[in-house]
């Protein structure tokens, strides 16, 4: 079977089930798609699949979104975005790799502080600001933001289908925004969608065995599997840098 098959399956799969469940597991998209396609050409070949995954997400959690919270969030995302498509142009693969590895184990050790210490602060305006605009850059330099939305939105004392509504809304916002700045890049066109549709079968997949594993985790549950998703693709992105 052709490698490049293999992994937009599994990529795929892993999209599908991260977008409907714990998320963070994203992450581990990238460094497996740049088995067959490495370089930053990955990203473009990703996009569509979070595209697909965000339709379905917003189509399938159409309640109980947190609008006041993604206010707060989202305008500093745009921005994040349009630093982040510069940032992109001017580094390389094995940059934003390392960069991306070393913010995710900065979040992980931020929310591992506020299980021992008050966390009202990041449920304040200034707080969504930074982490809009941060989720924004690594959402545009490669894709994998879960982990930083997932923190602060985690904070925000969400019930869970709140929580996974208003994750779902974000995400898919911010990669419409993101777009046009990929074809300016030129890491999306025709031939790299072509390419992304091979990962369709295993997207389906994913999906639908994320959407019900996530009605059988409480919520202490959900909140360490996505720290622990998020440890191992920070060393899985290290091992690619």
């Amino acid at each position: 079977m052709d490698l490049s098959f293999v992994v937009l399956f599994v990529a795929g799969l892993i999209t599908g089930f991260s977008k409907f469940s714990v998320g963070g597991m994203g992450l581990l998209v990238l460094p497996i798609v740049m088995i067959a396609f490495p370089g930053p050409e990955a990203l473009g070949i990703l996009l569509p699949l979070y595209i697909i995954t965000d339709v379905m997400a917003v189509a399938s959690y159409r309640n109980k979104i947190a609008w006041s919270v993604l206010a707060r969030f989202l305008p500093l995302a745009f921005l994040g975005v349009f630093i982040g498509s510069q940032f992109l142009a001017n580094i390389d693969a094995d940059q934003f790799l390392t960069f991306l590895g070393v913010t995710i184990i900065a979040m992980i050790a931020l929310g591992l502080y506020l299980d021992f210490r008050p966390a009202s602060f990041m449920r304040k305006p200034v707080t969504a600001y930074l982490m809009g605009f941060f989720g924004g850059v690594i959402s545009m330099v490669a894709n994998a933001a879960g982990p930083l939305f997932s923190l602060f939105l985690l904070e925000q004392k969400l019930d869970k289908t709140t929580y996974v509504s208003t994750r779902a809304w974000a995400f898919f916002i911010i990669n419409i925004v993101k777009l046009p700045l990929y074809i300016s890049l030129g890491l999306l066109s025709v031939e790299s969608t072509e390419t992304s549709l091979y990962a369709l079968p295993g997207l389906a997949l994913g999906s639908f065995i994320g959407f019900h594993f996530l009605k059988k985790v409480n919520p202490i549950q959900f909140k360490w599997m996505i720290r622990i998703m998020s440890t191992l693709a920070a060393f899985k992105l290290f091992l690619f840098s």
